[in-house]
This record gives structure tokens, C-alpha cells and sequence, in this order.
């Protein structure tokens, strides 16, 4: 048995192909454009939420039923989309829009079905920063989301600042410490500061403005190894 890479991909600016113009296609558009795509949907019929969105730059409305010669962009000059989905109500559609991409080596997701896709989409949590993706590899996606709920409940939105705590020390750490074993200890020391504590008790902006400035006028590593016997 084989089992799926997983990989987090920079969607910003890519091309994407979005076949179908229902609800389903709805949800995934709008996954795809909150990474940042550019994004081509395919469909004789549109839902009022993508015909209001076909009025964006990023996105492109073609009012007609699927023909593999759209795979190949304006021209065949255009780039070819990074990702393609498959999301009508016709599973003939459907087969059509994986063959037509496997015969161009293209990455092709068709929706509910795990065995006609080269890659799937698992059920996502996201906290700014922290994302959070589960996938059962397509055994059971009932699962996949009850676990994702769990995970939902057990990380709060609190989350989201502490990872931008975080990434805005480790800049100011990098760009102050050239060594990075040092560098490293020092982000192992971060880890054991309650910051979550501090955000949750609403005492967290006050702490961080103090320690943002020492780290401004004194050294990363005597800060932090000071304010790690605060925490």
C-alpha cells in the first residue's frame, strides 16, 4: 500500500481549474481563493455566489460544458493550471475532467472521489499561521471532519496570536543572532513560555510591548533567557 505525501502548496498567483458550478464547486473556489489562486471555473450554470465573484480579477466564468482544449489555456500561451478540480453532479463529466489531465500529467481532484484524484483535500482548522489538515486518504472523510471538529475545540483562536508571536521573535532572534544552534536554543526556550496563558488572561499585549522593546536595546539571548524565568 502506498500512502499520500503531504505537502502545504503557495497558491498565490497559481492558475487553477475549477470544473462545475454548484454548491461543491462553491466551497472549493472559495478555499482556493482565500490561497491566493487564480482561478478558471468551468460550468453552463453558475450559483448566484459564483456568478457575483465572476466579476473579480482573479477570476475567470466560462459558460460552457467541459472540453479538454480548456486545459490547455488562451492561445496554449497561458500557463498551465498548477491544480484542477472536478466538481459537477455528472460523474461522466466528472471521469472525463480526470482523464482529460492525467493525459497531461496535471493534478486533478475529483470531488468524493479518492480513487479518480492524484491528490485529495482534507478537512482544514485554521488558526492564522497554524493550520491544521486531516485526511483519512479517502477511507472515510465523515471521519476525517469529526476529528477536524475535535481539533477545533482543542486549539481556540488564541492560537492565531501566539503563532504571530512567534514568527515576529524568531525575525527579530535571526536577525540578531548569526549562530543558529544558538538560535535554535533560544527558540526551544520560547516554546516553554505559558504565552497562551498570558493571551487568555488578557495580559499578553502588555507582556509582548515589554519584551519587544528590551529586545530592541539589549541582548536576544539575555532577554529571552530573562523573561523565560518570568513565564
Amino acid at each position: 500500500m502506498s500512502y499520500l505525501y503531504p505537502i502545504m502548496v503557495n497558491m498565490q498567483g497559481r492558475r487553477c481549474l475549477v470544473v462545475g458550478g454548484g454548491q461543491v464547486a462553491e466551497r472549493k473556489v472559495h478555499s482556493l481563493l482565500q490561497a491566493g489562486a487564480q482561478i478558471t471555473i468551468v460550468s453552463q450554470t453558475f450559483t448566484d455566489y459564483l456568478t457575483h465573484i465572476g466579476s473579480r480579477k482573479e477570476v475567470v466564468l466560462i459558460w460552457q460544458s467541459f472540453d479538454e482544449t480548456i486545459m490547455l489555456g488562451e492561445s496554449h500561451k497561458a500557463a498551465p493550471y498548477t491544480l484542477i478540480v472536478a466538481a459537477t453532479n455528472d460523474a461522466l463529466v466528472n471521469r472525463q475532467v480526470y482523464e482529460a489531465a492525467s493525459r497531461q500529467g496535471q493534478l486533478v481532484n475529483v470531488v468524493d472521489q479518492p480513487m479518480l484524484s492524484s491528490f485529495i483535500v482534507p478537512s482544514v482548522v485554521r488558526r492564522g499561521k497554524l493550520v491544521m489538515a486531516v485526511s483519512t486518504g479517502g477511507a472515510s472523510p465523515s471521519a476525517a471532519r469529526k476529528i477536524a471538529q475535535e481539533l477545533d475545540t482543542m486549539y481556540g483562536q488564541e492560537y492565531e496570536s501566539y503563532l504571530e508571536f512567534l514568527s515576529d521573535v524568531r525575525l527579530i532572534v535571526q536577525a540578531k543572532i548569526e549562530d543558529m544552534k544558538a538560535r535554535q536554543l533560544l527558540f526551544k526556550e520560547m516554546l516553554e513560555w505559558d504565552v497562551l496563558a498570558r493571551i487568555r488572561e488578557g495580559t499578553f499585549e502588555s507582556w509582548k510591548d515589554e519584551l519587544f522593546t528590551a529586545l530592541e536595546n539589549e541582548s536576544a539571548q539575555s532577554v529571552i533567557m530573562a523573561f523565560g524565568q518570568q513565564a
